[in-house]
């Protein structure tokens, strides 16, 4: 197995290594590591059918099913993040960090390519120690009691499940999820401080209006994706990302209208924030 660095910030690749294999604890383990090291990691020309795929996420977590979508046929774990010919609007296409609106956020989510466009509709990723390691003291003391509250609502993320609920919604999901998480986590498994807010889902600040907790979330989420916390994957048939929430952000680039992508995805139990 060989793990080659992508970007400065986060992200490396991982060669050699097929995982619809029987994989060695050893191997497994190394895997793990890199996963925390590096954020988000990924693997090249992978064969993986449902079946093995679902078996590689179990190996790494809990699968668990996401709340609005239901999952393609026999797998309710898997969902297919797709864009068709004629839409506009990419699903999740906005700087997030994986249903945060959610009281135990997933740890990890994994992403296997299954068609592409012939180009465009690569994944940005951004690596929030660095976020957080880049502030001010003078901000790292007023940001770390703050709590944040997170939604499901947000428009400019809500807008990006359209398509998908008209074919696909789950009869069971709830209008809005809604919960508090820390603006500042504490990684379970490393102990480092992370930027635990985003675009896409945090929506103010607990105790404090939208209008009042505007500036400084703007401040935020621009500070966030700062180009030197950032790597960036162009996908090809058969990769896989499997990246850390509890640590980046993600954001698929929406720049390759009238052709199809389709993605599946899995994403892994997780905890409350602290």
């Amino acid at each position: 197995m060989e793990i080659r660095r992508i970007a400065g910030a986060l992200g490396a690749e991982i060669l050699g290594v097929d995982l619809s294999a029987q994989l060695s604890a050893e191997t497994v383990e190394a895997i793990r590591q890199a996963y925390l090291e590096h954020l988000v990691i990924f693997f090249r020309d992978q064969t993986l059918d449902a079946p093995a795929y679902l078996r590689f996420a179990h190996l790494m977590g809990t699968p668990v099913e996401y709340p609005f979508v239901k999952g393609i046929d026999g797998y309710p774990e898997i969902i297919e993040v797709l864009k068709l010919e004629h839409e506009r609007t990419n699903f999740g296409g906005v700087w997030h960090s994986d249903t945060a609106y959610l009281d135990e956020p997933p740890k990890g989510s994994m992403l296997l390519a299954r068609q592409i466009p012939p180009y465009g509709g690569d994944t940005l990723f951004a690596n929030q120690y660095l976020a957080y390691d880049g502030l001010s003291d003078g901000m790292k003391r007023m940001l770390d009691p703050l709590v944040a509250v997170n939604s499901s609502a947000k428009a400019d993320v809500s807008r990006t499940r359209e398509d998908r609920l008209r074919d696909s919604a789950r009869d069971d999901a709830r209008a809005v999820y809604e919960v508090e998480h820390p603006v500042v986590r504490t990684h379970p498994e490393t102990g480092r401080k992370a930027l635990y807010v985003n675009v896409a889902h945090t929506t103010r600040f607990r105790d404090m209006t939208e209008d009042e907790s505007a500036p400084l979330l703007r401040w935020l989420h621009e500070h966030q994706i700062r180009p030197e916390f950032t790597c960036r994957f162009r996908w090809a048939v058969g990769s896989l990302a499997f990246w850390d929430n509890r640590c980046a952000l993600h954001n698929p680039v929406n720049d390759y209208h009238g052709f199809r992508r389709s993605m599946h995805r899995i994403t892994l139990a997780g905890d409350r924030p602290r």
